[in-house]
């Protein structure tokens, strides 16, 4: 941690600039209020993905609220993940998350290139996630800190920090309930976690009770599901596939 602190510094002094990955979740909101407390202002850059038809409603207002007064970039990609879904005829999968690659992180990653060039910037980027040990094991294992060489081309110097790894979900909600501001409406109405409205790696709960605020979101998802038949939650070793109608039991006829 100390060195990571010093490098952080160092980083600072050298006018770096700090992208902030902001998927407008807690753990987002509460590594933008981390890193507004060390880094200068016009040195922060926040982005946020927007994934058309899986967004919950309402997400880029709250990024824009909580991040007023600080530069903010929305990015789309190309295709949507019903567009990757129907053309592959299967949904992505915790071990192949092409929805986090190609719809999150390459768009995030272009927007960051495009803003340097077009800004004369130097080119020394460090890209901040909001990812935590306590969510998975693979998050666990990922590293704090780490020099990004396939993005350190073309005279750029990246890295990549994940600002908030070590803090638990009780400490991500005191820090915004700290700095008096709210988390998106979607925790308060039920959800654990929040990225897109449904997710490969949501728990039964969340998808019940998604399908429950966002039906008509909902809606589009199972007759996806149904079209390429392929199921969106992956089965548990030796279990059968089961279509998000039958998790949820929520039909939409």
């Amino acid at each position: 941690m100390y060195k990571v602190n010093n490098k952080i510094n160092d980083l600072i002094k050298r006018g770096a600039l700090f992208v902030i990955n902001h998927s407008g979740g807690k753990d987002s909101q509460a590594m933008m209020i981390k890193i507004t407390k060390l880094v200068p202002k016009e040195q922060i850059l926040v982005i946020h993905a927007d994934l058309p038809g899986a967004d919950w409603p309402g997400t880029w207002d709250h990024v824009q609220a909580t991040c007023r007064g600080y530069e903010t970039v929305q990015v789309v990609a190309v295709k949507t993940l019903f567009e990757m879904a129907r053309k592959r005829g299967m949904w992505p999968s915790p071990k192949y998350r092409q929805c986090t690659s190609d719809l999150k992180r390459g768009p995030i990653e272009k927007a960051i290139r495009h803003y340097i060039k077009n800004n004369d910037l130097s080119g020394l980027v460090v890209n901040c996630m909001g990812i935590r040990s306590e969510e998975s094991y693979s998050r666990a294992n990922a590293a704090e800190f780490k020099f990004n060489k396939r993005n350190s081309k073309a005279g750029r110097e990246w890295y990549d920090w994940l600002p908030i790894k070590d803090w638990t979900t009780n400490r991500v909600f005191a820090e915004i309930k700290s700095n008096g501001q709210e988390p998106h409406w979607a925790y308060a109405a039920g959800m654990e976690r929040l990225s897109c409205c449904f997710c490969i790696m949501a728990s039964e709960k969340d998808l019940k009770t998604a399908a429950r605020l966002v039906p008509n979101i909902y809606r589009e998802f199972v007759k996806v599901e149904k079209e390429i038949n392929f199921s969106f939650v992956m089965p548990k070793k030796g279990e059968a596939p089961r279509f998000l109608d039958e998790i949820t039991g929520v039909s939409i006829d």
